[in-house]
């Protein structure tokens, strides 16, 4: 595995660093293709939003010449980049003068079926519930322990994904995607103003659909909603896209869509 901190190949972390023990920070899983990282405006503009509202003074400058320094060396596969508020000593509050630290890990890109993709999927219906909290709602944070727990709830193959839903039952995301409905030629994907992660493929469909004059909105989705729709699909900027076809007791087929959005995702990816 490819690992640098601070710009310096290195694995070695400080144990005062408050993304160890707070989860004090953010990350993005960005795919690079041909030492290119795809989608790095979306990634880097993600960032920049939480940063400012975990108030996270990062060079952004530094961390472009970076990323692409990094996904260069690496060549093709999946570059992980963290950012924590740095080195702290024990209480909540975030020291003063605390240094950001970036931490990059490159692996391999995941081998996920082929059939996930040509198919589709099947969804776990996950218990674990996603807690409201719009302070921290679309960001990436480093406090995954919800998708930790959701991810420990099948070890079935047969299951690609989770889906997730608030405590009050509302859909909201899939364990590591994010998801779309589509209901009488229009699209729907779960607002994310109280919990869940703005993933940058999401932002990307929805752009795309827009040019496309596809209609699209985001809204509140309940399970009784995604049961009556004609299609659903699940993303994420990695993958691309996965059709759905069973959830519970509900059956779709990988509709036109559904395949229309796929291959633009696909092209993303692969360009």
């Amino acid at each position: 595995m490819l690992s640098w901190i601070d710009g310096r190949p290195d694995e070695l972390l400080s144990i005062k660093d408050r993304g160890l023990a707070y989860g004090d920070g953010l990350f993005e899983t960005v795919a690079v293709t041909a030492g290119t990282p795809v989608l790095l405006e979306r990634h880097l503009s993600r960032l920049a939003q939480g940063c400012a509202r975990l108030s996270i003074a990062l060079d952004q400058t530094l961390l472009r010449d970076e990323l692409l320094a990094f996904s260069a060396a690496l060549g093709d596969g999946v570059a992980k980049l963290i950012i924590t508020r740095g080195d702290g000593l024990r209480g909540y509050a975030p020291p003063h003068a605390a240094l950001p630290r970036r931490i990059l890990q490159g692996s391999a890109a995941p081998k996920y079926p082929p059939e996930n993709a040509a198919q589709g999927v099947r969804l776990f219906a996950c218990a674990t519930r996603l807690a409201e909290q719009p302070l921290l709602a679309g960001l990436k944070h480093l406090n995954r322990l919800e998708q930790v727990l959701a991810r420990a709830e099948w070890d079935d193959p047969a299951y690609a994904e989770g889906l997730m839903c608030d405590a009050s039952g509302r859909v909201v995301e899939a364990v590591y995607s994010n998801i779309f409905m589509l209901k009488n030629e229009q699209l729907f994907t779960p607002d994310l103003t109280r919990c869940g992660v703005a993933g940058v493929m999401r932002a990307e469909l929805l752009e795309q659909a827009a040019q496309l004059s596809i209609p699209c909105t985001v809204a509140d989705i309940s399970l009784n909603d995604l049961r009556s729709a004609d299609e659903v699909f699940v993303c994420n900027s990695v993958y691309g896209v996965w059709p759905v076809l069973e959830l519970l007791d509900s059956r779709w087929l990988a509709g036109p869509m559904t395949r229309k959005l796929q291959a633009i995702a696909r092209d993303l990816l692969d360009s």
